[in-house]
């Protein structure tokens, strides 16, 4: 049971970053990233080759993913930018899946659809074996809470209230001699940088890596975090984060419980059990478990 839990707490880890990456860009820039599943994977393989190809720290491997996917996705919005959001969801697809099948098929680099083996975790040798996987949760946690506090700090800075006056009115914003582009670009190239991490962590995590780990699931997953947390509220997706992957790993030993139920049955059941509660959810509390900060508070008091 111990190992289960930790597996699911690291899961739990890589899932909170990645609606974090999301409620950075859509909940408080509102730039729609369909794409979020190419970034995550962009993270994972840059990663993953830098310590299997290159031989590199994966420290140092981490680091150089999480900057490079930040700098990939700032180059992205720089040319989709200036769409509309439909247009800007429909860029951000297509890059990912552009992503996908350039891993998928230039072999010569990713390895292809065979794979990345062999991929060694951070502080792997300085205990033993059966501690690897508890040492490794822990570092994940705490990059966890490096992510959170720094999310925090940027959403009560002045750039985070100009993330958000950007997503609610940018023509304010630029009247006042902002620039939106500047704003935007920033924005999701930190949300990048998230998922830079969380694709890493992904690729020490499981020591293999290989295109069908990285779907468009993974993306709406993100989009259920956010939504349910609420978006703009950085509490409200780590909330949200642990309540739907407990959920959804929980509902695995129903199996065991439940008189004829077989796996195949069970894994619709559990999708429909985890629709219908987020239905539920969203009519008893449409703005989700969180609720956005408000950057001004007028006093009613106030004389003037």
């Amino acid at each position: 049971m111990i190992p289960y839990l930790i597996a699911t707490l690291c899961v739990v880890v890589i899932f909170t970053l990645a609606g974090l990456a999301l409620n950075l860009q859509w909940g408080m820039g509102g730039l729609v990233n369909f794409g979020l599943f190419g970034f995550y994977m962009l993270g994972a393989y840059i990663c993953g080759l830098l310590v299997v190809r290159l031989e590199l720290s994966p420290l140092v491997a981490m680091s150089i993913a999480i900057v490079a996917t930040g700098a990939i996705s700032a180059l992205v919005s720089l040319i989709s930018i200036r769409l509309s959001e439909d247009y800007l969801a429909i860029v951000t697809l297509g890059f990912a899946e552009c992503i996908r099948l350039f891993i998928s098929y230039e072999d010569w680099l990713t390895f292809g659809t065979l794979g990345v083996s062999g991929i060694t975790r951070p502080f792997a040798g300085l205990v033993p074996v059966q501690w690897n996987d508890i040492l490794f949760v822990a570092f994940a946690i705490c990059a966890l809470a490096v992510v959170y506090v720094t999310l925090t700090l940027i959403s009560a800075s002045p750039f985070g209230r100009l993330m958000r006056a950007t997503r609610d009115d940018p023509d304010i914003v630029s009247s006042l001699g902002r620039s939106v582009l500047t704003i935007r670009l920033r924005s999701f190239a930190l949300g990048g940088a998230i998922l830079g991490l969380a694709g890493s962590l992904h690729a020490f995590y499981y020591g293999y890596i290989d295109p069908t780990q990285f779907t468009p699931i993974i993306t709406a997953y993100a989009f259920m975090v956010v939504v349910v947390g609420g978006r703009g509220s950085n509490p409200g997706v780590l909330l949200a984060a642990f309540v739907l992957v407990f959920l959804l790993e929980g509902s695995r030993f129903l199996v065991d419980y439940v008189p004829g139920l077989d796996g195949a049955t069970l894994a619709s059941l559990r999708l429909i059990a985890v629709g219908v509660a987020l239905v539920v959810l969203l009519i008893v509390k449409p703005g989700g478990f969180g609720r956005e900060r408000p950057t001004l508070r007028i006093s009613h008091n106030s004389q003037t």
